[in-house]
């Protein structure tokens, strides 16, 4: 199946200054990543609508000395943060309409950047399948009356056979309709994916 890469930091504001705390949120098995330390194959994304809170430049700077890719998303032009990111992303704008609170039109921006990147990222980590999300597993009945619309639009199977690919894949989505389309079995799909990085295009 695809790779996982998730790394979650949450700046805190009495933390802001201490960059030492910074470093700690990026070290192995540290309680602030919850799985495991930064490593090259990571990306730190680094918000700040100042772009010069000392927290995020230290986990950029960090990513730089772990040889990790890094990008900063800021409100300022030619940012403190974005010097030293290796993607600057420098969203302008402009004063806010309430002064020192940025997180009116400052905040809006980098959601709608944060949402964009999101998606992105989804993409490339192959956990969709032309516009649908296909890399989730049906748990729950909200999930399993999606996904058998989501199914059968990318299949045109019949329920039935839906809802046994689902068994036979543990409600695997992407593995489900792979196993649909090609015929193999729920292991040897699994394989495939595994093989093609996650991407169920490639597999069938």
């Amino acid at each position: 199946m695809s790779a996982q890469f998730t790394l979650v930091m949450r700046s805190v504001a009495r933390f802001d200054d201490e960059r030492r705390q910074t470093v700690q949120a990026l070290e192995p098995r540290s309680p602030r990543t919850a799985a495991r330390g930064l490593t090259v194959g990571d990306v730190v994304v680094g918000i700040s609508a100042s772009g010069r809170t000392p927290y995020v430049i230290a986990a950029i700077l960090e990513a730089r000395r772990r040889s990790a890719l890094s990008a900063s998303v800021a409100c300022n032009p030619d940012s403190a943060a974005g010097r030293e990111a290796d993607i600057a992303i420098d969203v302008v704008v402009g004063p806010e309409f309430i002064a020192d609170s940025p997180r009116l039109k400052a905040g809006t921006a980098q959601k709608l950047v944060l949402n964009m990147l999101n998606a992105l990222a989804m993409v490339r980590s192959h956990k969709t399948h032309g516009n649908r999300r296909v890399d989730v597993r049906a748990t729950n009945a909200k999930l399993v009356a999606r996904t058998f619309s989501l199914m059968q639009d990318v299949t045109g199977a019949a329920s039935a056979e839906v809802q046994a690919a689902l068994d036979a894949s543990d409600g695997e989505v992407k593995t489900a309709i792979a196993g649909i389309s090609t015929g193999a079995s729920a292991a040897d799909v699994r394989a495939r994916l595994e093989a093609a990085a996650g991407s169920l295009r490639a597999v069938l």
